[in-house]
């Protein structure tokens, strides 16, 4: 059987590590609060936004066969001429 003292002071510790993350989470918001600026989720989100990737995915059904490109332009593949355009990119706004 366990020691309960041992469970004891580790759900202490873990109450403690608890506090001590939540005071500093208060600390940062008053900080942000005081100076005006925004937190680092709302910056990293616009961060993302502008590195989308632009995909075309094409098909061939005569090969059941598809194939990503970064322009609209058809992919040049020896034997294989009969590419339907499969999807595009988000159109943005």
């Amino acid at each position: 059987m366990p020691n309960p003292g041992m469970y004891r002071g580790d759900r202490r510790r873990k109450e403690d590590q608890r506090k001590a993350k939540q005071e500093a989470k208060k600390a940062r918001k008053a900080e942000r609060r005081e100076t005006g600026t925004s937190g680092p989720e709302i910056a990293d989100q616009a961060e993302v936004g502008s590195l989308e990737i632009v995909e075309f995915v094409w098909f061939s059904p005569s090969k059941g066969r598809t194939l990503t490109t970064p322009n609209k332009a058809a992919p040049m593949v020896d034997g294989i001429d009969d590419w339907m355009l499969l999807s595009e990119p988000r159109a943005e706004g």
